[in-house]
């Protein structure tokens, strides 16, 4: 029997530090991020109704573990979770650190709490116990260094590099998640990959930071070399273009298509627009509701943001704000409510 791992965690470092270590560890594994309120128990319930359709298609060759990390869970959620998991015939574990999940630690015996470390330590630390993990201890420095910065030990040595790691992650957004999880995860976990490559370098944090942004340079470089807002507008154009039937909108006959909390309009939005001549604008909308629109002499979007957001600007260019807007951890909600906003807006005319 073949195990089969899905791993929720944190969006933070110590997050994606667990998250390092999981893919390094498990040759067959999903993995998911949440941040807190209602994304945890959605994401949960992607996790079951995954393991569902994986059973369904490989029988029992699969032995599931949900691995939840870096995240606490209320007692209703707990007896969710483990109610679902035994339905479904899981096995479960969290390890996490945070001492507000101390009643459902008490109450649950999959649900290991230790508030002395980050969650990445205590993750090695059980990979190591159960799975032999990095014999050579090999990434121990790196577990550390995260250790470090995220129970915030200011006196250790490797507390500066971790600092320098904090903001790596804090501040990698080229990517939107909720758009596109598993390359936002991947970018990520390249960086954290990277950092390990130099943690043992002379000057190790201003190294890092020096590095950073030839380091995300290499991870969206597909052939010639460019400056890194192009990189990131081509890597972002592949990814909406391969995509573009999930992410398609209509205004008046006119097709679309919809990001949310992309950003970078000018660049991307042109560049997707060239890229899929077949489209007539690119709306890009942020979790506020404010939204930027492009074309390429297709629509008059500047007239599409009078008509719809209150707002105007160019033939090509122009933006503007959607009423009643509300951010979603959930893409399609998102494109629901924006295409049926559009529907009502047009059907007043």
């Amino acid at each position: 029997m073949k195990q089969h791992v899905y791993h929720l965690s944190h969006i933070d470092l110590d997050g994606y530090g667990c998250q390092y270590l999981s893919q390094k560890c498990f040759d067959t594994i999903d993995c998911y991020n949440a941040n807190y309120g209602p994304e945890v128990p959605a994401r949960m319930g992607e996790i079951v109704k995954k393991i569902e359709q994986d059973k369904f298609l490989h029988g029992d060759d699969i032995e599931a573990l949900i691995l939840i990390t870096d995240l606490n869970l209320t007692t209703k959620e707990g007896s969710w979770i483990e109610k679902e998991a035994v339905r479904i015939g899981a096995k479960l574990q969290l390890l996490d650190h945070h001492a507000t999940g101390a009643n459902a630690a008490e109450r649950f015996a999959w649900y290991k709490l230790d508030t002395t470390r980050c969650a990445t330590l205590i993750t090695y630390d059980w990979l190591q116990q159960h799975y032999d993990f990095d014999k050579a201890n090999d990434l121990a420095t790196i577990v550390k260094a995260i250790n470090a910065i995220d129970i915030w030990v200011s006196d250790d040595s490797l507390f500066e590099y971790g600092k320098v790691m904090l903001g790596m992650i804090s501040g990698a957004r080229e990517i939107n998640r909720i758009l596109f999880p598993a390359q936002d995860r991947a970018f990520k976990l390249s960086l954290i990959e990277a950092a390990k490559q130099r943690v043992n370098d002379e000057d190790a944090p201003i190294q890092l930071d020096d590095d950073l942004h030839q380091i995300k340079k290499a991870f969206f470089r597909q052939a010639e070399n460019n400056t890194k807002d192009n990189l990131v507008a081509y890597y972002v154009t592949d990814l909406l273009t391969a995509d573009r039937q999930r992410l398609t909108i209509t205004y008046k006959g006119y097709k679309g298509i919809l990001g949310y909390n992309v950003g970078n309009t000018s660049i991307i939005g042109n560049t997707c627009m060239v890229e899929n001549d077949d489209y007539d604008f690119y709306m890009d909308v942020n979790f506020r509701g404010n939204f930027s629109l492009r074309s390429n002499n297709k629509l008059d979007v500047s007239a599409m943001a009078s008509h719809i957001g209150n707002g105007g600007g160019h033939p090509n260019a122009s933006g503007g704000k959607i009423e009643g807007s509300k951010d979603s951890f959930v893409y399609a909600e998102v494109r629901k409510f924006i295409q049926d906003y559009i529907d009502k807006k047009c059907e007043q005319d």
